[in-house]
């Protein structure tokens, strides 16, 4: 889920992130920056592997991944 922000910087900086960044792609670079310095990333890899030790699940999803795109498609 994305939630929206609105922050304030100087005129120098918007035209900046303009130029350099590109139009459309400013939120994920800023995300980018932000992010290892707000966001705990090790319970994500704590998630990550819980769900590759989950030998089930992950043959499902190999099986998925290797299946035929018309596989399972009734003429």
């Amino acid at each position: 889920m994305h939630r929206k922000l609105t922050i304030t910087v100087s005129d120098e900086v918007y035209r900046g992130l303009h130029q350099k960044v590109g139009r459309g792609e400013i939120s994920r670079f800023v995300e980018n920056l932000v992010r290892p310095h707000v966001v705990d990333e090790s319970d994500l890899l704590v998630g990550y592997e819980a769900m590759a030790a989950d030998s089930e699940r992950e043959q499902e999803a190999l099986e998925w991944i290797e299946s035929a795109p018309d596989e399972g498609l009734e003429p």
